[in-house]
């Protein structure tokens, strides 16, 4: 398989799990509000997130369209989801109650089975990130 098309598939996977998510969230604005209102550690927080994550989600969807920004869409693909596990992984060991403010299908997994979801999807990121840094460097190293 080729390094573009693996770019390819990997940046279409990414554009569809925020575009997805962030329209769903949008789409049950209020059932969001609420539940980020109800969670650990942000609540206070809570109403700035509640715009700024699904917005975060599609330009960051914007940044994997484009093979100019792409690099970026993936770092920045990596360090969101793997906030989110991690928030994830310390509500599960830190608070009794845990409210799912994700959207669609995901709401529906397990709390265990979101987080082995969000670390495949971190894995695809990190290699976009790895093949993308090598597509950008090769014309570059072409020319010496």
């Amino acid at each position: 398989m080729s390094r573009k098309f693996s770019l390819d598939i990997l940046s279409a996977l990414l554009v569809f799990l925020f575009v997805y998510t962030s329209i769903s969230k949008l789409l049950d604005y209020d059932t969001f509000r609420r539940q980020l209102g109800q969670s650990p550690f942000i609540t206070l927080y809570a109403p700035v997130i509640v715009w700024a994550l699904p917005v975060g989600e599609l330009i960051i969807a914007g940044f994997l369209l484009f093979a100019r920004t792409r690099l970026t869409g993936f770092y920045l693909s990596f360090f969101l989801l793997s906030l989110f596990t991690f928030y994830l992984m310390a509500m599960l060991r830190l608070s009794y109650f845990i409210p799912c403010s994700c959207g669609g299908v995901l709401q529906h997994l397990s709390w265990n089975a979101h987080i082995v979801f969000n670390i495949i999807f971190v894995i695809f990121s990190s290699i976009g990130v790895l093949l993308q840094g090598k597509q950008e460097q090769t014309p570059a190293q072409s020319t010496l």
